[in-house]
């Protein structure tokens, strides 16, 4: 075997071959990173994905210069998974393997370990008598002889060399920082004693990880008669389905039902993979497993740092990894040893799918692949509240087992939705901003009983838009075809799509009126207008702004459940199964912006929102109350949420859909087309249809400007290709590249950029 085929991180299709030279070829295996030449002077890290000896005919092999592993850090199951998505959703396998692993396992230097500085004796003075002699030569410089005196008393010398009982004392370690914290001194302190030659100075590799202590599964609760029923059923199902739907109310108890099934698995010795859709949910979920299995438990998302990643990655790969993993949609990349069980909590949320950069992969679907590559005896459980239309369809159809739990846990009600018309309100002027008078009364009521409340506003920032008062002129992006959401709190306008900021005018620049105003609400601006009319209230927010560092969910998360807050403002972020005891109220404030967007899944993540939002209320103690204000009572999205009649909106919706070829009777695929020229993206739009309507015919629609037709000053263009059950994928998929390949040869097309989006959300 004197050939390798390597993966490199570039939007390249397929392998790159490299020669091994013989020195070499003793080390090398599949899965390892070697570092190879690319072009005329870059070097890359890449992945080696087979081992042969076919030279290859259309090129001159380069030597690859170097094998930087010993083991392999990716195992074959994880190979085959990164293979199926590159194929499925149209990625090059480049991009996959950027995406899968830390960016620490990547670079050419590699990964750094963290470490600490520890200070010690120096050997002349590790003895009684050497002692002495130091602290007396100390003896006009007071601060150095307290370190050294702090220094002995932390690490153990001065105790255990005056006992004759230690004549081989074992030492304890001291750290720099424990040693400054301890004795109150400076770092040039310590310096100075290191100088002198009494101390000196040496790194300790740490770790980052947590340790989640010692793992107590007495403390899994005992499951109700539901749950004890539910658990069988998915046991049973389990023995006979790759993939299970557990169809819950919310607040029924499905993570105790999870735990239990852990327990099981770590009990057969098989690791747990637990997908959550938002960093913000592990923060709850984190604490309520680790109480239960301690350090058998790691966490793994992007908030973490890219060195924790790594962390994480290598222990997967050590002889003793994690049997449990907790965590957001990456996570399915980790490289497990036994996997057993993926849990995929929360499976509807839009979040498990990646949007950009590519792979635009969905990790429900990655979750069902990983599990097939890992053996026969994995499986799937899929668990919500509101299943995905594509995900109940496939139960019902048999596809996937099901189990239903329909009544919440402790015999809790669901809570009582009512329906408020904010457009009569308005006409009436009843209404306080955004709030209704009866959703004031009862947030106000909630509150002064020592209960909480929750307002939900699905938009960010201060304001949607500004506007000019006399002439209606928009501020847009220069970047995008969109207008500039108000942030007051920083004083800038911000595009939310390239992230582009802009000073707020002073005045108008069409007319040069000063009467510029924010139109719309959005949760900073609820946030300034609740705290005027409830004053004593304790507010806090949560949204992407102010989210954005590691710690920050957890903060507002632990202040809210521990009553230091008792009035969350947020945006989707807190729809998604958080579960806190007191909160009595949830207030949907703007029904409609969910309703009225322009995709064909607006109904259906509208209900799912609403649903989700209003199972925040009531979960322990008496019924919780939902205020749902819209302009439009009488929509039927509406009428379903408050009956909570998932079967009859699934029906109805189902209908649509297939009337109409969309998901789940039908596969979409999205292909977009971006240039810099609006003419040049125009005509390619057109000239791709036409060479897509060759093969596919009617199934393709377009080419269109999409809402938001320029982004980053690239103009796009889509098209939308709908295929039927029982097409050959695999010839579509060739027929889409072939194409993609004509145009890219064009000269007119040089930096067009092409690229699909497989099962859109």
């Amino acid at each position: 075997m004197t050939y390798a085929d390597i993966i490199l991180p570039l939007p390249l299709e397929g392998y790159f071959t490299y020669s091994l030279p013989l020195h070499w070829q003793r080390h090398i295996q599949v899965g390892v990173r070697v570092l190879v030449p690319f072009g005329r002077s870059k070097k890359y890290v890449g992945l080696v994905v087979r081992l042969h000896d076919e030279k290859p005919k259309d090129y001159q092999v380069k030597d690859l210069l170097e094998v930087m592993d010993l083991q392999p850090i990716v195992f074959p199951a994880q190979l085959r998974l990164w293979q199926w998505m590159s194929e499925y959703y149209l990625s090059p396998i480049g991009e996959v393997y950027k995406a899968a692993l830390p960016s620490g396992l990547k670079a050419e230097e590699g990964y750094k370990p963290r470490t600490e500085t520890y200070i010690r004796l120096t050997k002349p003075f590790q003895s009684e008598e050497s002692l002495h002699v130091a602290l007396n030569m100390l003896a006009r410089a007071p601060k150095q002889q307290n370190v050294l005196t702090a220094y002995l008393q932390l690490s153990g010398w001065e105790l255990v060399n005056s006992s004759a009982d230690s004549p081989n004392p074992v030492i304890s370690e001291v750290s720099r920082e424990e040693l400054l914290n301890i004795s109150g001194a400076t770092l040039p302190v310590i310096n100075e004693l290191c100088k002198r030659g009494l101390l000196e100075t040496y790194e300790v590799e740490v770790g980052r990880l947590n340790h989640g202590g010692q793992p107590h599964p007495e403390l899994i609760k005992k499951m109700s008669t539901a749950q004890q029923d539910a658990y069988n059923k998915l046991l049973l199902s389990m023995m006979h389905k790759r993939v299970t739907l557990l169809h819950g109310v919310t607040g029924s108890g499905k993570t105790e039902i999870y735990m239990h099934l852990i327990q099981r698995e770590l009990e057969q010795h098989r690791q747990v993979l637990y997908l959550l859709p938002e960093i913000a949910l592990t923060v709850q979920m984190m604490d309520r497993l680790r109480r239960v299995f301690g350090d058998r438990m790691g966490i793994y998302h992007s908030r973490y740092s890219d060195a924790e990643r790594v962390e994480i990655w290598q222990k997967q790969l050590s002889g003793n990894p994690y049997d449990i993993i907790l965590g957001a949609r990456s996570a399915v990349f980790l490289p497990f040893q036994r996997l057993g069980l993926v849990i995929v909590d929360e499976e509807h949320e839009t979040s498990y799918k990646q949007q950009d950069p590519m792979p635009r992969y969905h990790a429900r679907s990655a979750a069902i692949m990983l599990a097939s590559q890992a053996g026969q005896e994995c499986s799937v459980l899929l668990g919500t509240a509101t299943p995905s239309m594509e995900t109940y369809h496939n139960a019902r159809k048999g596809k996937y087992g099901l189990v239903e739990l329909k009544e919440r846990h402790q015999g809790i009600e669901l809570p009582e939705i009512q329906v408020v018309d904010i457009q009569d309100l308005r006409h009436r002027k009843l209404m306080r901003g955004p709030f209704s008078p009866l959703l004031l009364v009862r947030v106000r009521e909630a509150l002064e009983s020592g209960q909480q409340a929750i307002l939900f506003q699905n938009r960010r920032g201060w304001a949607p838009m500004v506007m000019c008062r006399q002439c209606g002129w928009v501020p847009h992006c220069e970047h995008c075809d969109v207008s500039l959401t108000l942030h007051r709190t920083i004083n800038q306008l911000s595009c939310h799509y390239c992230g582009f900021t802009y000073r707020v005018p002073m005045e108008c620049p069409a007319c040069g009126s000063k009467e510029l105003q924010g139109r719309g609400y959005g949760t900073e601006k609820i946030e300034d207008q609740i705290r005027e009319l409830l004053p004593d209230a304790r507010i806090a927010r949560m949204d992407l702004d102010t989210t954005r560092t590691q710690h920050a969910y957890e903060r507002i998360i632990n202040d809210f459940a521990a009553g230091r807050t008792n009035l969350l403002i947020g945006t989707q972020m807190i729809s998604k199964g958080l579960d806190f005891d007191r909160v009595s109220v949830v207030g949907i404030l703007d029904a409609d912006a969910m309703l009225h967007y322009p995709d064909f899944r607006a109904y259906e993540h509208a209900y799912m929102m609403m649903m989700q939002v209003s199972g925040r209320a009531g979960r322990k103690g008496k019924r919780g109350l939902v205020i749902l204000q819209t302009r439009d009572p009488h929509q039927s999205v509406i009428e379903h949420v408050v009956r909570n009649d998932f079967q009859t909106f699934f029906s109805e919706l189902s209908g649509e859909r297939q009337a109409f070829h969309y998901p789940p009777f039908y596969r979409l695929v999205y292909i977009y087309l971006k240039h810099k020229s609006d003419a040049v993206a125009d005509t390619a739009g057109l000239e791709m249809g036409s060479r897509l309507r060759q093969w596919f015919g009617s199934r393709v629609l377009g080419p269109d400007k999409p809402a938001v037709a320029r982004v980053k000053k690239l103009c796009i263009r889509k098209l939308v290709l709908k295929l039927e059950p029982g097409l050959d994928i695999t010839l579509a998929k060739k027929y889409l590249r072939t194409a993609q390949e004509q145009m890219m040869n064009d000269k007119r097309y040089a930096s067009l950029q092409i690229y699909y989006d497989v099962d859109p959300l």
